[in-house]
């Protein structure tokens, strides 16, 4: 079984591409090398992995990619807006990444302890934040490198020393 705490996200599936079962994905700007032989997307809460038979370039944020049995339009239409991972080894965190690398992290500040998970990046205003549930609840908190104190990689913790308050709000 695929653990998510060892991907990272990758992009969302945009629409199908062609009549042939070619599909594109709308990148993180990481590139798929010659290794990457899946993505793998979250479906009813489990990765389930897709095994690419070819891909290429479309421009410089979209691939398309030819997955294993699925051969016609219709039988990739169901992934369009689904989002993508790839394993976590297969990226050099110290030589790229984006917010959307800390999505499955846990979220922890230095004085309150655990906040939760990182479930997603609002870019949607000049000011990005990170989506953190806790209880069920979600809770932004800025994507900003001032508030960050440690990056553990390895046991995938983000570590934020954050204004009083701003986790109850």
């Amino acid at each position: 079984m695929l653990r998510k705490e060892d991907f990272i996200y990758f992009g969302k599936f945009t629409k199908p591409h062609g009549t042939k079962g070619e599909i594109g994905i709308a990148g993180e700007g990481f590139l798929l090398g010659d290794d990457c032989d899946f993505v793998a997307c979250d479906i009813d809460g489990i990765l389930v992995p897709f095994f690419i038979e070819e891909s290429r370039t479309k421009n410089s944020d979209t691939i398309i990619v030819k997955l294993e049995r699925l051969n016609d339009a219709e039988s990739v239409r169901f992934l369009t807006n689904r989002a993508t991972y790839i394993p976590r080894e297969w990226v050099d965190e110290e030589e790229h990444f984006t917010w959307n690398y800390f999505v499955g992290f846990e979220a922890e500040d230095e004085e309150a302890g655990a906040i939760g998970e990182v479930i997603a990046v609002d870019d949607s205003t000049i000011n990005t934040l990170f989506v953190v549930e806790r209880d069920g609840e979600e809770i932004l908190i800025p994507a900003s490198e001032e508030m960050i104190t440690n990056i553990d990689h390895e046991a995938c913790i983000i570590t934020f020393n954050l204004p009083e308050g701003l986790i109850n709000i």
